[in-house]
């Protein structure tokens, strides 16, 4: 891996980690973020949430004052039910979620998103490794959603599982999920540091730190490579196309 602080952002492991990440155990599942980690949408996403909101629910302001980086989709619409005093039971989520689905469709190709800056040779190097780890998905968009973005990118098929934001609507329970269906999907108990995962927020390293996993924080956008350090993750970078995997997997 390239140490060179100013050209790839790549920040030292702190204590606390230091004896869990240089264990003998080889990372074996690499999970990823969507949002600002994989992909940046140009805004598709909030801007399906906007014109849902006016659309279905007639509350064409309904989501001004939500925070969206790092929520599930489904604690965001709890947000907005809160905000505008409409109920939140099953039919109205649902409701939600199919008007959400059409715009983010709607939306996508008409907006300048781009994969995140070198996401695709990460992935690359990750699926060339002599024992490629699975790839899998911890996100709080709905599978739906999720699906729809990727396939617009073209980064839907690698993936091989994935907790998603309408298996819970709480961020480090999804964690748990992902863990879960890892350890079905080998079919053993795996250690924390067997896993890696890979976000742009601190609510992605506060996640992973519930499964003790190893973490990758990026810096995309929503939160600045400082903030990121400081809350502690294994690696933090600006361009993960300069890391070097065998150190992150080993």
């Amino acid at each position: 891996m390239e140490r060179n602080d100013d050209k790839c952002g790549v920040a030292e492991r702190g204590d606390p980690r230091q004896k869990v990440t240089q264990a003998a155990s080889r990372v074996r599942v690499v999970l990823f973020d969507i949002d600002g980690t994989l992909i940046q949408s140009g805004g598709a996403g909030m801007k399906a949430f906007e014109r849902t909101a006016s659309s279905a629910f007639n509350a064409p302001n309904g989501t001004k004052t939500l925070q969206f980086a790092g929520r599930t989709d489904r604690s965001i619409v709890r947000g907005f039910f809160e905000a505008n005093r409409i109920q939140p039971h099953a039919a109205n989520f649902q409701r939600f979620f199919d008007h959400y689905v059409f715009w983010l469709d709607h939306l996508l190709p008409r907006l300048s998103g781009r994969r995140v800056p070198g996401i695709t040779r990460l992935m690359t190097n990750l699926r060339a490794l002599s024992e490629p780890p699975l790839l899998g998905l911890l996100t709080g968009n709905i599978r739906l959603g999720a699906e729809i973005k990727l396939r617009h990118f073209g980064l839907w098929e690698p993936f091989q599982l994935g907790a998603f934001g309408d298996n819970h609507e709480d961020r480090d329970t999804l964690a748990e999920i992902a863990y879960q269906r890892s350890c079905e999907r080998l079919n053993r108990q795996l250690h924390g540091n067997e896993i890696l995962v890979i976000g742009d927020t601190l609510l992605d390293i506060q996640c992973a730190r519930k499964i003790e996993a190893r973490v990758l924080a990026i810096a995309s956008g929503a939160f600045s490579l400082e903030q990121l350090r400081a809350a502690n993750p294994d690696w933090a970078v600006e361009d993960p196309g300069h890391l070097w995997v065998n150190e992150l997997c080993q």
